[in-house]
């Protein structure tokens, strides 16, 4: 069993920026691709990033490319998504998850005003 928890939401202004964190618990940390995403209100949940196990690879929404950078911290286990330009089109609920797992951290509201 995996247990996340995110942190580091808040509200910021049009182009500022924020860094979250998702701390994992439970599980072989650096054997999982960790996925970041979002949900707005009134909308569905979307991929915002992943960073595959061992930092092979990423992927962005094309929202967010340029803007935001997912790493992760093995020792640490954690993984991190830096902000930055944010616009009030990025507010929403950010969850990280175990990508392709059952596995769910509770969310962080980010919220941006312009």
């Amino acid at each position: 069993q995996v247990q996340l928890v995110e942190s580091g939401g808040g509200s910021v202004q049009t182009g500022g920026s924020l860094r979250l964190s998702c701390a994992a618990s439970g599980g072989t940390f650096s054997s999982y691709s960790m996925s970041w995403l979002r949900q707005a209100p009134g909308k569905e949940r979307e991929l915002v990033a992943t960073i595959a196990r061992s930092d092979n690879s990423r992927y962005y929404v094309e929202a967010v490319q340029g803007r935001f950078t997912i790493s992760r911290d093995d020792v640490k286990n954690t993984v991190y998504l830096e902000m930055n330009a944010l616009r009030p089109e990025d507010t929403a609920v950010y969850y990280c998850r175990v990508t392709g797992m059952n596995y769910w951290g509770k969310g962080t509201l980010v919220t941006v005003s312009s």
